[in-house]
């Protein structure tokens, strides 16, 4: 089965997310905060060229094991054309697994949010006047993407007033996911409750950010842009569907 979910913008770009290769699994609700290893160019990729990406953060898991940043996921470009019938681009890439301190780990996962270089690195920035980059990293205040605000000073994450997640340090924020109907993400039954590692990405995000596309033509995701992956079951298809 194929599950897909769509966020009306205006190029089809579809991320297929299947199973595979390695011997363990990864618990179905986990999020995984990802930076794309290499850039995908719609025209260019090709069915088998391998992909990479880096876990931004330590993710741990009910069990308590800490998978650590710096593990490696790897897969490959499913496919890569023209959809004649509407005109619109499709790009399929399947994530197979992810590799950490010699441990091997299948992964089936969605694409629930995805974010352009240049968000994520400001998502990264202080706010406010030039002369906050000369106070100390542990004192900014930090937007992440989606619009959620990070103190380092308290080690919060709010929205508004309101503390709806932890920022223990620099790049680093846990929170619970939170449903964006608007935006094609809907709260399921069976969902994960516990926190999740977040990484630049608010407890909201869902869908496209930072790719201003306003008609069907081909497209480019650079390396250092942002993925969020959510773990599925393994015996399920996950696409989501994004359009520009």
């Amino acid at each position: 089965m194929i599950w897909r979910s769509g966020f009306v913008l205006s190029a089809l770009l579809v991320f297929l997310f299947l199973s595979g290769y390695a011997q363990q699994q990864l618990p179905p609700g986990t999020v995984l905060p990802v930076m794309a290893g290499k850039s995908l160019d719609s025209l260019k990729a090709k069915p088998g060229e391998p992909i990479t990406g880096r876990l931004m953060q330590d993710v741990v898991l009910a069990s308590g094991e800490r998978i650590r940043a710096g593990a490696k996921l790897a897969g490959q470009v499913v496919e890569s054309s023209p959809n004649s019938s509407t005109g619109q681009v499709r790009l399929l890439v399947r994530f197979d697994h992810l590799i950490t301190r010699g441990k091997h780990y299948s992964i089936t996962t969605s694409l629930r949010s995805l974010a352009s270089m240049q968000d994520v690195f400001n998502a990264q920035l202080p706010t406010g006047t030039f002369a906050e980059y000369g106070t100390s990293i542990s004192d900014w205040t930090t937007v992440q993407v989606g619009g959620a605000a990070v103190y380092l000073g308290d080690a919060t994450v709010r929205d508004g007033m309101n503390v709806i997640g932890q920022a223990p340090g620099y790049g680093i924020t846990r929170a619970k996911l939170i449903a964006a109907p608007q935006r094609g993400c809907v709260a399921k039954l069976g969902e994960s409750t516990d926190e999740q590692s977040l990484w630049v990405f608010s407890p909201w995000a869902c869908g496209t950010y930072g790719f201003e596309l306003t008609a069907p033509r081909a497209f480019r995701i650079l390396g250092g842009s942002g993925w969020l992956l959510l773990v599925i079951p393994s015996d399920s298809w996950a696409g989501n569907a994004a359009g520009y």
